[in-house]
């Protein structure tokens, strides 16, 4: 069977094999732009903008909208658990799907809800700089976009981690500091470190929360990592909602959301109209105390979740509209890979007359046949 191959391979005129070669090359190629490219135009494009309850009269009033967009959880893999070939896959599919919503969307201002790097709370000064130095090219912008950042346990550590050194050295990067206020087109955002909001007096803590309280009557919308406190995600709906045998699994305050009191000071303090958060990986929409929204925002990672999303978000002064859009499916971009593999082996074997084609192995057995 081997030397029959091989003689059938030798005898193909050299111009054909070449032009089969050139098809292949072309066809491979093909698959790669589209999978590692094309598809998060295609994908994306789809979404749209949110309107604004309202906004003709606002458009009177010359009162302009600001266009958000909010992500989380992205997780840049570091030097002690990061595989390259992880590194590689998953940080091209962030950068892919970051830079085409840039150019698609083109947002006023985009809000990452922490947990931006895995390995922030052990990263050496020299695995922090190159951590650092891998996100700003990921997660490059032109000017006319501001990006903001906010601290996650896997950023700082857990609050008994977290020490004075690795929140100076993610506020020296990101200008990131608990209880800063931004405003942007008159909307107030309070930028909360939540992993602070400990309430046992720690020094961190303790300058967070004087901020914190300094700023509640100013406050529109608070941004942070951690949830405020619910006892699961049994409520939560939708396709990009926890899988539903660990909806039902009770949180740990402080560690998988806000503690009942840390929950209860933010909502005491500011009555936001709205709270955006992270750390789950999961989406969830929670109402507090009857009237106060606040969306939980999956992660946007490959590696946390086969179907990650961010949210774009219309905001004025006076009221707000969101929309999730989704990011290509990992399983189905495997798929294609999978079918195109399939198909190129077929191909091959084909050309090489290993495959015969139905018709012709009909008409070799009619012929036999009639031979007997």
């Amino acid at each position: 069977m081997l030397c029959s191959s091989s003689t059938a391979v030798k005898n193909l005129p050299l111009k054909r094999r070449l032009c089969f070669l050139l098809k292949l090359v072309c066809f491979v190629s093909s698959v790669l732009i589209f999978c590692e490219f094309l598809i998060y135009y295609v994908v994306i494009f789809q979404c749209r903008w949110p309107n604004v309850k309202g906004g003709a009269h606002m458009a009177e009033k010359e009162t302009s909208v600001l266009k958000a967009i909010i992500l989380a959880d992205t997780h840049l893999l570091g030097e002690i658990k990061g595989h390259w070939l992880d590194k590689l896959r998953r940080e091209w599919q962030m950068e892919r799907s970051f830079q085409t919503a840039l150019w698609l969307l083109q947002p006023d201002i985009v809000f990452i809800l922490g947990d931006v790097f895995d390995e922030g709370k052990w990263s050496s000064p020299q695995a922090w700089a190159d951590d650092v130095r891998r996100f700003q090219k990921m997660f490059r912008h032109s000017v006319f976009t501001e990006l903001v950042a906010i601290a996650g346990n896997h950023d700082i550590g857990f609050h008994y981690e977290m020490t004075t050194y690795k929140v100076k050295r993610f506020e020296k990067v990101f200008n990131f500091t608990s209880g800063k206020l931004i405003t942007r087109k008159g909307i107030n955002f309070v930028l909360v470190n939540s992993v602070a909001m400990e309430g046992d007096g720690c020094a961190v803590c303790s300058t967070s929360e004087a901020k914190l309280v300094a700023l509640s009557h100013k406050l529109n919308c608070s941004q942070q990592h951690y949830p405020l406190y619910r006892k699961n995600d049994a409520e939560c709906t939708g396709e990009d909602s926890a899988p539903p045998e660990e909806k039902k699994i009770p949180f740990t305050e402080k560690y998988d959301v806000l503690s009942q009191e840390a929950s209860q000071k933010l909502l005491w303090w500011f009555q936001p109209r709205l709270i955006l958060s992270g750390h789950t990986h999961s989406a969830c929409e929670v109402l507090h105390a009857g009237k106060i929204p606040e969306i939980s925002v999956p992660s946007f990672s490959w590696r946390n979740r086969n179907n990650p999303s961010f949210i774009m978000g219309s905001i004025t002064p006076t009221d707000f509209s969101l929309q999730k859009c989704f990011l290509p499916f990992e399983s189905r971009v495997f798929t294609i890979y999978c079918a195109a593999g399939a198909l190129l082996v077929i191909l091959v074997l084909a050309h090489v007359q290993l495959l015969t084609p139905p018709f012709y192995f009909a008409q070799r057995l009619i012929s036999k046949h009639k031979a007997v």
